[in-house]
């Protein structure tokens, strides 16, 4: 049995859900939560666009093509997905970082991507 992390977003609160539609997370709880298993750690939640999809896919991350083998739909913009930090980052870094739902993003993203870089990408539901 997996043993989930504690449940806490960078901002020291509880962690929000990130998306249900489509069901996200490393549990498929629609929730960015982490444990010890989590290779990859599924826990920024970041709101998908054009750019950052087309780029996860230049650098072999297809994540908007449907795979109904696995039960994928397959992602479009507008969507909340749990990305990697790591991935979060190269996309920073390359300058096509997704906007960051900083409550529904786990705080164990923090030993990958610094605070500063995650609220400069914060999405802003009011623009």
């Amino acid at each position: 049995m997996l043993k989930k992390e504690p449940s806490f977003n960078v901002l020291g609160s509880a962690l929000e859900a990130c998306s249900h539609d489509p069901v996200t997370g490393f549990f498929r709880d629609g929730h960015c939560n982490t444990c010890a298993e989590d290779q990859g750690s599924h826990t920024v939640c970041a709101v998908m666009t054009a750019e950052f999809l087309a780029y996860s896919k230049y650098v072999g991350n297809d994540l908007s093509t449907p795979r109904p083998e696995y039960g994928f739909a397959g992602l479009k913009p507008g969507d909340q997905w749990c990305l990697c930090a790591a991935r979060f980052l190269q996309a920073h870094d390359e300058g096509c970082a997704p906007k960051v739902n900083l409550a529904a993003t786990h705080r164990s993203a923090l030993d990958i991507v610094r605070l500063p870089i995650l609220e400069q990408n914060a999405f802003d539901a009011k623009t």
